[in-house]
């Protein structure tokens, strides 16, 4: 069979042209032809939803297990009578807020539903798809789509129509290219026929997100492992192995760090690695293919599937995988490698603890740091690398000395002073001082903490104007009174209560770090060895709270 492509990504092309394409391509539908489709997920397999015959070409094409039901795809909400019964308002509800999206809601069936569609089920799943192209098709069509996604059954999802080519070119009766999917991992399934409301599949709509709109969903076990095979599955991908390369995968779970030196230990030659963008040069042997920034869990959405499926191509004998953690989209994500990987999955050590200490000036952080020291922690000294990387990368100081011009002497030392007396009197110079001194420094940063291992501690004013506080499992704001902060400063620095002063009140106020910090360590003492106790007690009381949590989230 001839696969008739038709290639929709130029939507501001001639509108004859694109209507006849969408034209075409309903036909195929009513007609109980198979014709892929684009969507803001993945790309779909689709066939006329209300058509059994053309239902069971779906299965019989990709694979498919018969008791996996298939999803409608719908124009939005007014299409629900026609196929849903006992509707509950709050699927309108739903619907108002997240349609065109990748929700799929789990709402009771009308006869009309085949069975081949619901796998034989008394519900059904129905959603509207966000993308201008297919709805356009289903509009024109007139009757509901069901798709599950265009790959062979196991394979990883589509998410370009080059992936569906490779899959399904030659057996299925056409092809839309709408352009990649700018989603990338498919639909959320909400089960609407219970109280509360279960979530089936964590997908591209976050658990949270609807949460906020109609408060608590319960989690299905099928959404965080497998299902036994006895079981009926209620909705696409709760049962079988799913997006899995040829390749086995083993997924590290645990912060990005920690996951990184784990696959680190035990990648060979022949391995493959899907590892966060700024942990990619640590394996240099290997194939990698980066999924994206470690905070950006979009950006990983869109390339996961694409990064999984380009192993088959790459010789690769074993893969490893780093996770992101369960918030937002990461529970989506992590639920699409975990089954890729047939659930084999390790937690790699969370032993190390990074805290993040920031305050102003004179507020006591060395003897806090002092007091971590003593307990075998590992000090960053934030300042003290910008220094050393300043004294050693010409290229910084030619940034800072054309912003700054002549706080360098004819021996090339910067003069701290001037250049102090020049930032903190003016806020914006601070800032444009501080854009430099970021674009050097944080790199540096990120790449020591990678390394570490055990209890570390970033001494950081800047600790979130940086974003260095995504590196930390708790920060911590160490404040004090502001006269007591100047006296120190006079004492410390042997200046003028006046430059100390200006020090002072360049910086953010305490209530700046109490707002941002996750817990406050608060020095009003005149004396250093007993703020030293008090802060040996807080870490040590601190420590025991992160490790125990740690525990539990690996148990979990």
């Amino acid at each position: 069979m001839e696969t008739i492509y038709y290639d929709l990504r130029d939507t501001k092309g001639q509108q004859k042209e694109i209507e006849d394409k969408i034209s075409a391509a309903a036909k195929i539908l009513r007609e109980g032809g198979l014709v892929g489709i684009p969507t803001e997920t993945v790309y779909g397999l689709g066939a006329n939803g209300l058509d059994s015959a053309a239902v069971q070409r779906i299965f019989a094409v990709k694979g498919r297990p018969q008791d996996n039901p298939l999803i409608l795809h719908v124009t939005g909400a007014q299409w629900l009578p026609r196929y849903c019964a006992d509707i509950p308002p709050m699927a309108y509800i739903l619907a108002r807020k997240f349609w065109p999206g990748p929700l799929t809601m789990i709402l009771k069936r009308q006869p009309l539903v085949p069975d081949a569609t619901t796998a034989g089920l008394n519900t059904v799943g129905v959603r509207c798809p966000n993308h201008p192209v297919t709805l356009a098709i289903i509009r024109e069509a007139g009757v509901p789509i069901a798709a599950p996604s265009a790959n062979t059954s196991g394979r990883p999802s589509c998410t370009t129509a080059q992936d569906v080519l490779e899959d399904m070119g030659g057996r299925i009766d056409s092809l839309v290219d709408g352009g990649p999917c700018i989603l990338g991992v498919e639909s959320t399934v909400l089960d609407l026929t219970c109280t509360p409301p279960r979530l089936l599949r964590p997908g591209g709509l976050p658990l949270e997100d609807m949460e906020r709109l109609i408060g608590h969903i319960d989690v299905d076990k099928a959404a965080l492992g497998t299902i036994e095979a006895h079981e009926r599955p209620a909705a696409p991908g709760m049962k079988y192995r799913h997006y899995a390369p040829k390749a086995p995968v083993t997924v590290i779970t645990g912060a990005p760090g920690a996951s990184a030196r784990e696959i680190g230990k035990r990648v060979g030659p022949t391995s493959g690695v899907i590892c966060f963008d700024e942990y990619a040069h640590l394996f240099p042997k290997q194939v990698v293919r980066p999924l994206g920034p470690s905070e950006d869990k979009q950006i990983q959405a869109q390339r996961l599937f694409e990064a999984l499926r380009s192993f088959d191509h790459s010789g690769v004998t074993e893969i490893y995988a780093q996770c992101p953690d369960n918030r937002g989209l990461g529970f989506a994500i992590g639920n699409r490698l975990k089954k890729a990987a047939g659930f084999h999955v390790l937690e790699a050590d969370n032993q190390r603890v990074i805290l993040g200490l920031t305050g102003g000036t004179g507020a006591g952080k060395s003897s806090a740091l002092r007091a971590l020291q003593a307990m075998g922690g590992t000090v960053i000294d934030c300042d003290q690398v910008y220094h050393e990387i300043l004294q050693a990368n010409a290229e910084f100081q030619n940034a800072i000395n054309a912003k700054f011009p002549g706080v360098f002497n004819a021996n090339g030392q910067l003069n701290r002073r001037k250049l102090g007396q020049e930032v903190f009197a003016k806020r914006d110079r601070l800032d444009e001082l501080n854009e430099i001194v970021f674009r050097y420094l944080v790199p540096e940063l990120e790449r020591q903490v990678e390394a570490a291992d055990g209890l570390y501690a970033l001494d950081a004013i800047n600790l979130f104007e940086s974003g260095l506080d995504r590196l930390c499992d708790r920060t911590v704001a160490v404040t004090a009174p502001t006269e007591l902060r100047v006296r120190r400063i006079m004492a410390r620095d042997d200046i003028p209560e006046q430059y100390a002063r200006l020090r002072v009140f360049a910086q953010k106020g305490d209530d700046f770090y109490r707002s941002k910090c996750d817990c406050e360590l608060n020095n009003a003492s005149e004396s250093p060895d007993v703020f030293y106790r008090e802060a040996r007690l807080f870490f040590e009381r601190l420590m025991e709270s992160i490790l125990e949590e740690k525990r539990k989230n690996a148990v979990g």
